[in-house]
């Protein structure tokens, strides 16, 4: 099995990421959609959405997404995000707010063995963040850049006096970043087996897949439900 979080072997300029944070934050921040998942304010700035509105910070897979007239100011995102070789969805910067906190939950199909991934590299943080995946906790650091499978259990924890402000990329799987990943010692051809998966993670997954029913969904809860 694949490792459930892993940091890319690049770091990005804190004082530059700071800096186009600086622009973002004339903006409005919008909530997080997913009210019952947190506690406090938790809320989002898009500099790539499905509409090209700042405030539209949807993110679902297989969509069409565009730039937002945000990201034309903030010309180092800019240079992230081209630095990934690949196709990108939504693009956002994430805040936790002081004493919030994102519980825990699964994201459906945002693993890389799904053919997607979702990339953090944090602007403001600091040792009172607690970010968990599968449990574990992931020692995130400011200019770092790292990937996890949200596919998994997580949750995070702002025990602070300052917001928890991340840059996120949702990408597409593609031959560029399986070379990547596999200098990350990933193994590209792994497929995981539903019954790697814990009953409370098959549980959540399940609970994430009723929120959008259709055939596909209900043929993976069936799936599920039968291992």
């Amino acid at each position: 099995m694949n490792p459930s979080s892993s940091k890319l072997p690049v770091s990005f300029s804190i004082d530059k990421l700071q800096n186009d944070l600086i622009i973002c934050e004339n903006n409005l921040w919008t909530p997080h959609f997913n009210t019952n998942r947190y506690e406090g304010n938790w809320t989002s700035v898009s500099l790539r959405s499905q509409s090209g509105f700042v405030n539209d910070i949807m993110s679902f897979a297989n969509q069409e997404y565009k730039n937002t007239s945000l990201l034309d100011q903030c010309h180092y995102f800019k240079e992230i995000m081209d630095w990934f070789q690949c196709e990108k969805e939504a693009v956002r910067l994430l805040r936790l707010d002081p004493q919030s906190e994102i519980k825990e939950h699964v994201d459906n199909d945002t693993s890389y063995e799904d053919g997607f991934f979702r990339i953090h590299i944090p602007i403001i943080t600091n040792s009172e963040v607690c970010f968990y995946v599968d449990k574990k906790r992931v020692p995130m650091n400011m200019g770092e850049c790292w990937y996890a499978n949200f596919q998994l259990p997580h949750s995070v924890e702002n025990k602070s006096a300052e917001p928890r402000i991340h840059f996120t990329l949702d990408c597409i799987r593609n031959d560029w970043s399986d070379n990547l990943f596999t200098s990350m010692g990933f193994d590209v051809s792994y497929s995981p087996n539903k019954n790697e998966y814990s009953e409370e993670t098959k549980q959540q997954i399940i609970a994430e897949l009723s929120r959008n029913p259709s055939e596909t969904t209900a043929k993976i809860i069936a799936d599920l439900q039968a291992k």
